[in-house]
């Protein structure tokens, strides 16, 4: 996500690092880039006027000009101002004690309100909430249809009524709800191409009638300064108390995620970074500005692995890897739980210093599909001692996966190579261990190489 201004900036850096020493004139140049760069992001064009203002006037110093590393404290001051331009992190849900907590949201058609509902009901639910999914869109066809599968997929209640007006859909929601304990109601509405009175009446009629407790505006982040004036408008005619962007791992300019805040004053909650239902991630300033810098996101990669990857399978790897006994198994086990965590290309621009060297990387996922479906061709026996795997059975596994030999010989192979580096690991502990490599505090240390 924001390719476009991440390139650019680390391009601004670059200039700027390679200064021996850095000037008013210098640091106004570089930031005259930082202003385009944001400019071509889609970024609004008041809230870049006062992004390079602030920059300015904390850059153009003293302390600056006579830091050792000048342009570094660049990149410093810039990333604190992206932060101030995004807000506060602010990903709480206020939930009411001992009644009914009701959230209601809006946006124009299209930009993936229902998901949305879907992904934010499965978020509450892992939070120990009962939430009901509630289909108030009479107006797009199959909406209601598109909310029900998504319950049935999340096993998650969706009250619907055919033939039925948004407000007494939502009223009749409730006792619905209370019969059946949910504690969390969400309002699927309807939306429009464009903001209209039909749509802003329906929606005013559902917050005086229902008076939820919160109600977030949904919005396409690709569509930068078209989301952005949408959410101005909504929060003018309606008003609401945060934002959740969709699409944003298809966003590679970033300006709707760099504006909203500026412009509305709400705070971004969540945003969407995949089709899938377990796709809604809490939206915290600081790491986004580290991604934008091409500085990684190591705290959100630490989450999302802690979520995808069970500790004690983990342990009981690391016993096969002490005991050499690790088989195929364990392998197509361990890229399952990596693949839990995301695109590939994504997770590893959450790495510091890779930044935007991920692009130029050739990540083909389909290569992860065919890996998991040779191992899956395999017999119990041959996933368990590859060696087995002769010329004839090969041959088999090949057309079982729909693959070729070379494949399966790739794969194999790979593995192969795999176990030595293990071996050879285990087999260099003590050199580890003096270079600090195996303590309590690393995640690949002590419990995980032994």
């Amino acid at each position: 996500m924001f390719e476009a201004i991440t390139s650019s900036l680390e391009g601004v850096f670059s200039k700027l690092r390679g200064k021996g020493r850095l000037t008013e004139a210098n640091i106004k140049d570089g930031l005259h880039e930082v202003r385009l760069a944001l400019l071509e992001a889609d970024v609004n064009y008041k809230v870049v006027k006062d992004f390079i203002q602030h920059v300015t006037e904390r850059a153009v110093g003293e302390e600056v000009i006579k830091s050792v590393a000048p342009g570094q404290q660049i990149i410093k001051i810039v990333h604190d101002e992206l932060v101030r331009l995004m807000g506060e992190s602010d990903t709480t849900i206020p939930f009411r004690e001992n009644e009914q907590t009701l959230i209601m949201l809006v946006g124009l058609q299209g930009s993936g309100k229902t998901t949305t509902a879907g992904k934010l009901a499965k978020t509450i639910a892992s939070k120990g909430k009962k939430p009901l999914l509630v289909a108030a869109d009479v107006q797009r066809p199959a909406a209601i249809e598109q909310l029900k599968v998504l319950g049935q997929q999340l096993d998650m209640p969706v009250y619907f009524e055919h033939n039925s007006q948004p407000v007494k859909i939502c009223k009749n929601s409730l006792q619905h709800a209370k019969e059946r304990m949910n504690d969390v109601i969400i309002f699927d509405t309807a939306g429009r191409l464009h903001i209209d009175d039909e749509l802003m009446s329906e929606l005013q009629e559902i917050k005086e009638k229902l008076k939820p407790h919160q109600i977030y505006f949904v919005c396409d982040s690709m569509t930068g300064q078209d989301a952005v004036n949408s959410a101005k408008e909504f929060d003018t005619q309606l008003g609401f108390d945060g934002v959740i962007l969709t699409k944003l791992d298809g966003d590679t300019r970033g300006g709707a995620a760099l504006s909203i805040r500026a412009v509305t004053g709400k705070p971004i909650k969540f945003v969407g970074i995949g089709e899938k239902l377990d796709r809604l991630e809490e939206f915290h300033p600081d790491r986004m500005a580290s991604r934008i810098l091409g500085m990684g996101d190591v705290v959100s990669l630490v989450e999302r692995a802690q979520q995808a990857i069970d500790m004690e399978e983990a342990q009981k790897l690391s016993r096969k890897i002490q005991d050499d006994t690790l088989s195929l198994d364990d392998f197509l086990m361990q890229l399952q739980q990596i693949r839990k965590m995301g695109p590939l290309k994504e997770v590893l621009g959450m790495i510091p210093g890779m930044g935007n060297k991920v692009d130029g990387l050739n990540i083909d996922e389909k290569q992860l599909q065919k890996v998991e479906a040779i191992i899956k061709s395999m017999t119990r026996s041959e996933r368990s001692n590859p060696d087995i795997v002769n010329g004839s059975r090969r041959q088999r596994v090949a057309t079982g996966s729909g693959t070729t030999i070379q494949d399966v010989n790739q794969l194999l192979k790979q593995f192969k190579s795999m176990k030595k580096l293990m071996k050879h690991f285990k087999g260099n502990e003590k050199n580890l261990k003096k270079m600090g490599l195996l303590s309590n505090k690393l995640p690949f240390g002590k419990g995980m190489i032994r």
